[in-house]
């Protein structure tokens, strides 16, 4: 079994569900007692956003860099950034170290191109649905990407750095989302990503008019079949 490195903590709450769900994949795919090798780094959260926000971009890859660094010598065979928007300097990490690193976005694009997914919604920060680093992943896989319009990007991005990112869970924010999917469903979206890993806090399938992808979930089984080589 190949270990998996988690550099979390963007925001802890959505690492949470990264352990266990690959630690759920390893044990229905060997049973028993059997669970996965998993190497942790958590980082300050609140010193990556004030690099986000003040837009020292180059500065917060150094720090993620440096987790990654950290989790290769510490045995990690793949890494895992366990966060959207910080994919913005996946490059910068990934230069900064041997082992290979799972990018979310790729991982996620395959899955809807599996589905057969032709057009798809992005929710995410304001960062994710609005630059190039995140969609350009997924329309160089032949997808078109649908966003909110300004109004609703400034609502989801509040949500989760001022509700989800501390662990606040709304039922009105729940009920804005009810109404923002349509809206994108409308502009012809035939499925919805969830690409920012606190959404799936939130915006559960059976919520959606649309089919979810949510990107915990697919990020971190992805890291559980590459763990069993599968």
């Amino acid at each position: 079994m190949k270990t998996v490195g988690l550099i979390g903590g963007m925001s802890w709450e959505s690492t949470i569900p990264y352990y266990s769900i690959i630690n759920e994949f390893v044990k229905n795919h060997l049973g028993g007692l059997h669970s996965a090798k998993i190497i942790l780094y958590s980082v300050e959260f609140d010193e990556i956003e004030k690099c986000q926000s003040s837009g020292q971009w180059e500065k917060s890859g150094e720090i993620l860099g440096d987790a990654a660094r950290k989790l290769e010598a510490s045995g990690a065979d793949v890494v895992l950034i366990c966060t959207n928007t910080m994919h913005k300097v996946f490059d910068q990490v990934q230069k900064m170290v041997k082992v290979p690193l799972l990018h979310i976005a790729e991982a996620t694009a395959s899955e809807l191109k599996k589905a057969g997914v032709k057009k798809t919604a992005l929710l995410g920060t304001r960062y994710t649905m609005k630059e190039d680093f995140y969609k350009s992943k997924l329309v160089e896989r032949g997808l078109e990407v649908v966003i909110p319009d300004e109004d609703d990007m400034s609502f989801i991005n509040h949500v989760i750095f001022d509700e989800l990112c501390l662990g606040k869970i709304n039922e009105e924010s729940q009920k804005e989302f009810s109404r923002i999917i349509p809206d994108l469903k409308n502009k012809g979206a035939e499925a919805v990503i969830l690409g920012c890993t606190e959404i799936g806090l939130l915006v559960k399938p059976e919520m959606s008019v649309l089919p979810v992808f949510d990107t915990t979930v697919i990020h971190a089984t992805k890291a559980a079949e590459i763990a069993l080589g599968e």
